[in-house]
């Protein structure tokens, strides 16, 4: 087995963990706070936006099961990557659309899906997903992990 990292952002991370951990050959999926410069941000620091951190989720996969293409696939199919800090009800700069990269590989696979699906016409607006290197990944409170497994399901802050 052969392990990676890949760290991704798409508004509300309690529904992106839940969809990433769903995906076979995904080994763990964090929910945390990506992106910003405070040091171990607390979500209601996070949540008054001047952290400048995202709800981001960090994705431990086998790279012999699943590609960084794959789930970059699954990333652009789980939110509207073309809302600026916004995904449904939810919205500030905590909520952006974001691919943190964990090596040039990464990054270069991240412009290019966008570039597809820009030209696809898929959206009626371009694709405004942040594409910057990942810097430290805080991992957000606990009550925060697995949060659709533990609370049945649900909608993002009700």
């Amino acid at each position: 087995m052969s392990q990676k990292t890949a760290s991704f952002a798409a508004g509300c991370f309690w529904g992106v963990e839940a969809r990433f951990r769903d995906t076979e050959g995904v080994v763990d999926a964090v929910s945390g706070y990506m992106g910003g410069q405070t040091e171990n941000p607390t979500y209601k620091q996070v949540c008054g936006g001047d952290t400048g951190h995202a709800e981001a989720v960090q994705v431990t996969f086998d790279d012999e099961q699943i590609s960084y293409s794959e789930l970059l696939d699954l990333f652009f199919d789980m939110h509207n990557p073309t809302t600026l800090n916004r995904q449904g009800p939810d919205f500030g700069s905590q909520y952006r659309s974001a691919v943190f990269w964990h090596d040039v590989d990464q990054r270069a696979a991240a412009e290019q899906k966008i570039a597809e699906i820009n030209e696809s016409g898929k959206w009626p607006s371009a694709v405004v997903t942040e594409v910057a290197p990942a810097g430290t990944f805080w991992r957000a409170e606990e009550y925060h992990q697995r949060y659709f497994e533990k609370n049945g399901g649900g909608f993002c802050h009700v």
